[in-house]
């Protein structure tokens, strides 16, 4: 258990945001419920406390907005005078018709949600992690930076990016705070509701042989959050069933 020690989570209502939150809170942090829709991050707040005893705040923030990211954590430190992880998870990849199709306003938002907020935020979350005890940011990632399709161009692009950054960040504020970056795979969320039969169908070419439970990133998550990873920084952990290099 760790005592008085406070996460931050985006994209932390619902899917794979939501089980870290719950992985957080059973682990005894103080937990910052974040996400663009407040009800759902307070509800999912007041369930973590009721649950498992601990403090928990919902707030909402459009990660794509500056402003909204400073605020987050501005009220993270109002209320606990510290932050120790932050987990930046929240992210959006829309469908488009074809690569012509893609417009400037999808275009930005997609990379100001998956490269822009995750910057402004991890800057602003570091720089009071090293003023204060020292701390974990972990980047969620995707397989789409080193394998991209013609349908997520954008979405591919913004998580390259968020790859090299976790390197540049963990050089940035080495040693007291460490920066590593989860690369899932296909795993069953709310945007797995979008894929056809191709998708799902690629899914049993994988050595695992089907998609990842919304569960199942908790564990490296826990791994790089926890004592077990002081000499970890850097790093970017793929967990995708082996897709990535998986045969066609």
């Amino acid at each position: 258990m760790v005592e008085d020690k406070v996460a931050v989570v985006t994209g932390g209502s619902r899917g794979m945001g939501r089980e870290i939150c719950r992985d957080l809170a059973r682990r005894g942090f103080r937990v910052v419920v974040a996400s663009r829709k407040a009800p759902a991050c307070e509800e999912l707040a007041e369930e973590l406390v009721a649950e498992f005893g601990v403090e928990a705040i919902g707030v909402g923030a459009h990660v794509g907005h500056w402003a909204d990211c400073d605020a987050l954590i501005d009220r993270t430190l109002d209320t606990w005078g510290r932050i120790d992880v932050l987990v930046n998870n929240a992210g959006m990849s829309p469908l488009y018709g074809g690569l012509g199709a893609v417009g400037e306003d999808l275009f930005d938002k997609v990379i100001g949600v998956n490269l822009k907020g995750p910057f402004r935020l991890a800057v602003r979350a570091g720089e009071a992690m090293q003023r204060g005890d020292g701390g974990q940011i972990v980047n969620i990632s995707s397989i789409a930076a080193v394998a991209p399709a013609p349908t997520e161009l954008p979405y591919a692009t913004a998580k390259a990016g968020l790859n090299a950054l976790t390197l540049g960040l963990a050089r940035a504020f080495g040693p007291t705070v460490r920066v590593n970056c989860v690369m899932p795979g296909m795993f069953r969320t709310d945007i797995s509701k979008a894929w056809g039969e191709e998708m799902f169908a690629q899914a049993s070419r994988v050595p695992a042989g089907r998609i990842g439970e919304a569960s199942e990133i908790v564990g490296a998550v826990r791994y790089l959050t926890s004592e077990d990873s002081t000499y970890t920084t850097g790093a970017v952990l793929k967990v995708d069933g082996g897709a990535t290099w998986a045969p066609a």
